[in-house]
């Protein structure tokens, strides 16, 4: 069964930084896209950020670009996204999620219909 465990989530003051972890037991890692989602109470799941592990082609939703970054450390099957100048807004429980490499990363962020496999989330909250 494959398992995607996210870490690093927690309690941040605005302004402040974070690094989420996303450690797969996917066993051909390089052929799958990852992505990190997020879901504020009351609010629909969004897409922040996907990779394509084969290329490390990345996609961001606009909300996130110039303060997210995304990594895959394909040795260690894990991918990162590293968070900075945090908002009360990005407050949620952010997933990480792996589908196989059928489309660009942006379009599978976009149209996750295709991500296979979902971690349980962790949460981060940003306070003001």
């Amino acid at each position: 069964e494959v398992q995607l465990v996210e870490s690093g989530g927690g309690l941040v003051q605005a302004g402040g930084s974070l690094r989420l972890s996303c450690a797969s037991s996917l066993h051909t890692f390089t052929d799958y896209t990852i992505g990190w989602f997020r879901q504020a109470p009351g609010r629909e799941r969004e897409a922040i950020s996907c990779i394509t592990t084969s290329d490390l082609t990345t996609y961001y939703t606009n909300s996130v670009k110039g303060r997210f970054t995304i990594t895959s450390d394909n040795a260690k099957n894990t991918v990162y996204l590293q968070m900075n100048s945090l908002k009360p807004e990005d407050t949620a429980v952010y997933y990480c999620a792996a589908g196989v490499t059928i489309a660009t990363a942006r379009n599978i962020c976009e149209s996750p219909v295709g991500m296979d496999h979902w971690g349980k989330g962790t949460l981060v909250t940003v306070s003001s």
